[in-house]
């Protein structure tokens, strides 16, 4: 157990949700949740599935239509067709990457993991035993890896491999060059699997397109996709993801499903199909929303002493350097909070490669943003 680390955004919020129960004003830029309502075709939809009697367990992969419905969008977003044996659904997006690095973590084997990335990657790592080995994200890079870099670290102990593009905390893109140049690089390497984690697959900006790693025939047999509901729909409570496995693979993670969690929830897996199958007006509103967040947010941040900033081209997070103004990420953090009622997240709650960066979430309104903005710069202004 003293294994396992934590995702430091929670703490954040249950923090700031303390300082707001005390009478204090917070703006909470910290946590990762889009702050739209569900779309309301989808709330109907699980309203609808539980009163038609959705009450039970499911198969332990999901229901068929599910199913069915997330190898659609497969094949819409990406342009793959897929198996629907093949998908498993999770309540949540954390299972897949909880199931892959379970399967290929042990004591002597290396797990090749984003660095500043999600925190969940490293902790997992640790705690099956593995070695985490760090895949550098660089500033002067837009926070993309280096594909030689990557493929130069790879040796007979090294078993996975995690991408994440669109990236959290960075908002940084992977160039589909990089991604040509790794995925061609991995053919020395037909040992080595490929977790993708593309939650953040629908939301990009500037022209930029999601390139899945779907898109390389040679890998397909090799790679597992995470993606899910909670950021392209706003549904991070309803808790409902998807992992698309290898048929080598899907065995065993449906075995690791049963032994866990069993099943995904049956009314929220029919809330899930609608959201896939019905009108997407939702998604590109909320997508647009967060490009003219994103540009408001990056402009304050660069107008802050102290501060300089890469525009993120995904997600919606930005993620500036914060090492001109003399403090360490975690004193910044605790000072704006403490004094300012803004809430981020220190750089390093994602890794040692994130000192010098605080992470801002642009997943709140532009008020909130603006508010936030020039409470930042009365602090260290």
């Amino acid at each position: 157990m003293s294994q396992l680390g934590t995702e430091t955004a929670f703490a954040v919020l249950a923090r700031a949700k303390a300082l707001q129960a005390a009478g204090k004003d917070i703006i909470n830029l910290g946590i990762g949740s889009p702050d739209f309502r569900t779309p309301d075709n989808v709330v109907e939809a699980g309203i609808k599935a539980i009163r038609d009697g959705y009450h039970f367990y499911t198969p332990a992969k999901g229901l068929p239509e599910v199913r069915a419905a997330v190898v659609e969008e497969i094949q819409r977003v990406r342009g793959v067709t897929a198996d629907p044996e093949n998908v498993i659904v999770t309540p949540g997006g954390k299972p897949t990457m909880f199931y892959a690095i379970l399967m290929f973590g042990e004591p002597g084997t290396e797990i090749m993991y984003p660095n500043p990335g999600f925190p969940i990657y490293e902790s997992m790592i640790e705690a099956s035993g593995a070695k985490a080995v760090p895949m550098e994200l660089l500033e002067s890079r837009d926070f993309s890896f280096d594909a030689a870099s990557v493929l130069a670290k790879i040796n007979d102990r090294t078993r996975l491999i995690i991408v994440n593009t669109p990236a959290n905390p960075t908002g940084g893109v992977v160039p589909e060059a990089e991604l040509d140049a790794l995925a061609e690089g991995l053919k020395r390497f037909p040992n080595v699997a490929i977790l993708s984690d593309e939650i953040y697959s629908r939301l990009t900006y500037d022209g930029e397109r999601h390139v899945s790693l779907l898109k390389y025939e040679h890998l397909r047999d090799r790679v597992i996709v995470l993606d899910g509901w909670s950021k392209t729909y706003s549904m991070t409570g309803w808790r409902l993801g998807w992992g698309l496995w290898p048929a080598s693979l899907v065995e065993h993670a449906e075995r690791l499903q049963i032994n866990s969690v069993s099943c995904p929830s049956a009314p929220v897996q029919m809330a899930g199909m609608e959201a896939l199958r019905g009108p997407q007006d939702a998604v590109e509103h909320m997508r647009q929303a967060f490009d003219e967040r994103r540009t408001l947010i990056v402009e304050g941040l660069r107008s802050i002493p102290g501060f300089t900033c890469v525009l993120p081209k995904g997600a919606f997070y930005a993620f500036p350097n914060i090492t001109g103004t003399g403090r360490t990420s975690n004193e910044l953090q605790n000072l704006l909070l403490d004094e300012a009622g803004v809430a981020t997240v220190s750089g390093t709650a994602f890794g040692a490669l994130g000192e010098g960066y605080l992470r801002f979430s642009y997943a709140s309104s532009k008020e909130e943003i603006e508010r936030a903005i020039e409470r930042v710069r009365g602090v260290l202004g």
